[in-house]
């Protein structure tokens, strides 16, 4: 199983990469997947999309989806 991961803006510089390929074995959630892929606890203002599409961290993740970190859209 592969999940395919993204990360943009702040997550992406304070990673310093655009994103992962990982294996999903014992990967339920897009949660899980950022506890694999990403350094340091979830982020209570992480947002998250599967598939390209907002989705929670509790979501389902399955075999090919991909998975997208963002900080909290901001405007001014």
């Amino acid at each position: 199983m592969t999940i395919y991961v993204k990360y943009f803006a702040s997550i992406r510089e304070e990673l310093g990469r655009n994103g992962d390929e990982i294996d999903g074995a014992g990967i339920a959630t897009a949660a899980d997947v950022w506890s694999r892929a990403a350094t340091g606890p979830w982020r209570v203002n992480t947002l998250v999309a599967i598939n390209q599409e907002h989705a929670r961290p509790g979501d389902i993740v399955r075999d090919g989806d991909e998975v997208a970190f963002f900080p909290p859209v901001t405007g001014g």
